[in-house]
């Protein structure tokens, strides 16, 4: 659980610093490393949980025949096992923020921008892991859908660099408001800028309030694909 986040941080950071050479002025080296370690941590939470949720039904096919057991509970288990990286990743990042001296009033709020992470992902994977009863090859497609996300998240530059005419694509990656908003609150020290915290909010019940209207509809029919 330590390892992974530490060598992924490694690996982005030896890239971003001394192949493509990036510099800020508000940042020094080991402050960019830190900014890099708060888009990072949540990337990876987002990647494990797509991992371990889409697939969870299927995987636990037994459990819908056992009409006592509750199977909503399936994906919602995946996501929050999946929380143990993230975890990890978040106590490192907290130790070296003190070490820097960047914690600070709104540092805490990354609990609440976590918990909604958390609520998100749990009202996608009762979608996801819903239709890959049906259309099992979902499940064999994620990993290229995780190198997507990578290569399109702000995991190593904050909101300001991203160029204006391209921010409106960025809206439709939910990552893009939970990397941010774990930058502002963590690293930066302010509450989310304009209204990204508010977005992630509104997003995250909705997509819970629809997963689970989804999920609860879809079950009914699981027996006869599983």
């Amino acid at each position: 659980m330590f390892l992974y986040p530490m060598l992924l941080l490694g690996a982005y950071a030896a890239v971003y610093i001394y192949v493509f050479n990036v510099r800020f002025q508000l940042f020094d080296s080991n402050e960019y490393v830190a900014l890099i370690f708060c888009g990072l941590i949540p990337f990876l939470g987002f990647a494990e949980t797509l991992g371990m949720g889409v697939g969870s039904v299927v995987a636990n096919a037994n459990l819908i025949k056992n009409t006592l057991f509750p199977i909503e509970l399936v994906p919602v288990k995946a996501v929050l096992n999946s929380q143990c990286t993230q975890a990890a990743g978040l106590l490192i990042l907290l130790v070296a923020l003190g070490f820097l001296g960047k914690l600070s009033v709104w540092t805490p709020l990354f609990l609440l921008v976590w918990l909604m992470q958390i609520i998100f992902s749990i009202g996608l994977m009762w979608i996801l892991a819903s239709v890959n009863v049906f259309a099992r090859d979902l499940q064999n497609v994620v990993s290229v859908l995780v190198l997507f996300l990578m290569m399109v998240s702000p995991i190593a530059y904050p909101a300001d660099m991203i160029p204006e005419q391209l921010q409106g694509f960025l809206a439709f990656n939910p990552l893009y408001y939970i990397i941010i908003a774990f930058q502002d609150t963590m690293m930066l020290g302010r509450f989310p800028q304009g209204n990204i915290f508010w977005i992630l909010s509104i997003f995250s019940i909705a997509t819970f309030l629809i997963g689970f209207w989804f999920f609860k509809r879809m079950k009914r029919v699981f027996t006869d694909n599983v």
